[in-house]
Parts: structure tokens; C-alpha cells; sequence
């Protein structure tokens, strides 16, 4: 058997292979409910019910797809140039690290709302941007490889947060435990539905969404992606500055995963701990995968990942699969996208001519 390239992917195929590699985990995912000596029907349809079967579970999966598509359309951007971000998570926790900096700067408590929120806003931003912005020079400047680069960058962030919150960031009423000086009301987003933790982050992120579709549709820059993660040896050959697009695609989704820090805290939590994202940046993979990349299908992934989330905790309760499920779910999701991906674009031929020799 060998892997032949297809000349013409199919449309159809590209469509439907998100929805087969669903069906797949689904199927796979079966086998371990089983093991765990429940039924798999009874299980599947918790999980629905607990992600998606009231307003309360659609408010909670609502909630935790916010950050998720955020890293997803940070993780898709760099994915786009053939910049493998691992990193988000990192980048995560740094951008909301420098949220609630200047949330709870001093200086700052005089300036008005708008115009603090505006600032937060963009130091989260900012932080995450500049995380990228070192692997990307050195992959860019000395080829050193950005997979290893993002990922040890999530450790050592972590540990700086937590030195952060240990140290000259620690709330002094916090009782010991290490978190930051909660952020002002003013600060914080506002809720969309009553009763509820969802808020005008989910907003700002599919309005983040629409916009990165339009880049990559119908402009230059968006073009300039494409062609550099399509093959940047063609495309530095036709003249396009591939080095400057892999830097400013490296901000643009250093930028987006930083935003997911902010929104957690100025929208869920109200301060920082070292417990505030569960994964958030290591599922952006997933669902950049599962979308292929696309800024308008990161959102439906976003929603689909966090039901799934959302709705194992419930599963655990009723039947007693352990909650983990939902990890695995995600990760055979990820293998059953890749795979799904790669037959769009090869076909499995038998090689009849090594068989006959």
C-alpha cells in the first residue's frame, strides 16, 4: 500500500471530514464507555443533555467556548503560515497576567473606564504577542523549530505566574492563596443572559472571527498566509516577503491567545490563578484542526469541544464514567481530524506492480 496524491481534493470530501472524524471519535470513545460498564447510548445522550439539553448547560458550554475560540483562531493563524503554535496556553496566561496588572495598577485607577479597560485590553494582547514573537524570530532568523519553542514556553510562563501570584501580585486578603487583587468592576464585561456566566466576551470573539475570515478571504495579507503555508518556496520565489508574513501572523495569533486570558479574567473569574484555564490552549490545536483552520468554523468547534466538556461532568455523575472521557474524546478527535484530513488529499493505492515483482 502507498499514499498517492490526489490531483483534485474533493469539495465534499474537505466538507465532510470534520463530520466523519466526529463519528469516528464517537465510535472509539464507545469502546472505553463500555469498559467502564455503562451504557453507551444512556452515556452519549448525558453528554448531550449535560452540554446542550437546557439554557443552564447552553449558558456553561457557551461560557467555556469563549476562550476556546480564541486559542483556536490564534492556534489556526499560525497554522496557516506553517508556524506550529503550541504555545497558546502560555500565551494565555501571560496576556491575563498583564490584564490584571493594569487592571490593578495604581496609576491606572484615576484614567476613565473606557480608556483603562481599553489599556488592559491591549497589554493582554501585547503579552501574548511578544511571547510568539521570540520563536517566530528564531525559526524565522536561525530555523530553530517553534514546536519545541511554544511548548517550553507554556512551562516557563507558568512557573513566572506563579511566582507572580506568590509574590509582589498576591491578593493580601486572599486568605494564603495564591491569586491576584480581583479587578474592578468597571472592568469587567458585562453578562448576556441573566443568571449566567456567559458574557460580551463571546461576542468580541466570534466578531473576532468574522473579521480574521474576511482577512484571509479578500486581502493582501490574508493571500500572503496562504501562499507561505501552502509552500513558502514558491512564494518567495513569486516575491512575497515570507519571513515578515510569519512574524506578523505570529503576532496576530500571540495577540488572539493573549485576548483569551483577558476575557477570562475580566469575564469569568474577575482575578488570576494558576488553575484558570483547564487546557484552554492545547484544545485550540483541536479545534483549529477540527475547523481546518477556517475563522468561521473554529466558532462551531469551539461549541462543539466545549459541550463535550461541559457535558462529561454530568455523564460522570449519572453513570459513573470517570470525567476524563471528555480528554480522550478531544485528543482521538485530533488523530481522527488528521487522518480525515490526510485522505482528503491522498488516496490509498495497492502497488500492484511490488506485489507482482
Amino acid at each position: 500500500m502507498r499514499l498517492e496524491a490526489r490531483t483534485t481534493p474533493s469539495r465534499l470530501a474537505q466538507i465532510g471530514a470534520p463530520f466523519g472524524a466526529v463519528a469516528l471519535t464517537m465510535l472509539v470513545c464507545a469502546l472505553l464507555v463500555m469498559a467502564a460498564g455503562a451504557p453507551v447510548g444512556r452515556a452519549y445522550l448525558l453528554l448531550l443533555e449535560g452540554g446542550f439539553g437546557s439554557r443552564f448547560a447552553w449558558s456553561e458550554t457557551l461560557t467555556r467556548a469563549t476562550p476556546l475560540i480564541l486559542t483556536g483562531l490564534a492556534v489556526s493563524v499560525a497554522f496557516r503560515t506553517r508556524l506550529f503554535n503550541i504555545g497558546a496556553e502560555g500565551q494565555l496566561y501571560l496576556g491575563a497576567l498583564a490584564a490584571v496588572a493594569i487592571g490593578a495598577a495604581p496609576w491606572a485607577q484615576g484614567l476613565p473606564p473606557p480608556l483603562w479597560f481599553a489599556l488592559m485590553v491591549a497589554a493582554g494582547a501585547l503579552a501574548g504577542a511578544l511571547l510568539l514573537l521570540g520563536p517566530a524570530l528564531l525559526k524565522t532568523r536561525l530555523g530553530v523549530d517553534e514546536v519545541v519553542t511554544t511548548l517550553l514556553a507554556n512551562f516557563i510562563v507558568l512557573l513566572f505566574v506563579s511566582m507572580m501570584l506568590d509574590g509582589p501580585m498576591k491578593d493580601p486578603m486572599a486568605m494564603g492563596w495564591p491569586q491576584s487583587v480581583a479587578l474592578p468592576p468597571e472592568l469587567e464585561l458585562s453578562r448576556l443572559m441573566e443568571r449566567s456566566r456567559v458574557h460580551t466576551g463571546l461576542l468580541a470573539a466570534c466578531a473576532l472571527a468574522l473579521v480574521l475570515w474576511v482577512v484571509n478571504r479578500f486581502t493582501v495579507f490574508g493571500l500572503r498566509m496562504r501562499a507561505v503555508g501552502a509552500n513558502a518556496r514558491a512564494a518567495a520565489f513569486a516575491g512575497m516577503p515570507v519571513a515578515r508574513v510569519t512574524v506578523l501572523a505570529a503576532l496576530l495569533s500571540g495577540a488572539l491567545a493573549g485576548l483569551a486570558g483577558v476575557v477570562e479574567v475580566a469575564g469569568r473569574t474577575g482575578y488570576l490563578t494558576l488553575d484558570i484555564s483547564p487546557g484552554y490552549g492545547y484544545a485550540g490545536v483541536v479545534i483549529a484542526m477540527l475547523a481546518g483552520l477556517h475563522p468561521l468554523g473554529v466558532v462551531v468547534a469551539s461549541v462543539f469541544v466545549a459541550g463535550v466538556l461541559v457535558g462529561a461532568d454530568g455523564m460522570s455523575r449519572a453513570v459513573g464514567v470517570p470525567n476524563t472521557i471528555a480528554d480522550v474524546i478531544v485528543a482521538v478527535a485530533l488523530l481522527s481530524m488528521l487522518v480525515a484530513t490526510m485522505l482528503t488529499r491522498y488516496r490509498l493505492r495497492l502497488d500492484t506492480a511490488r506485489r507482482a515483482a
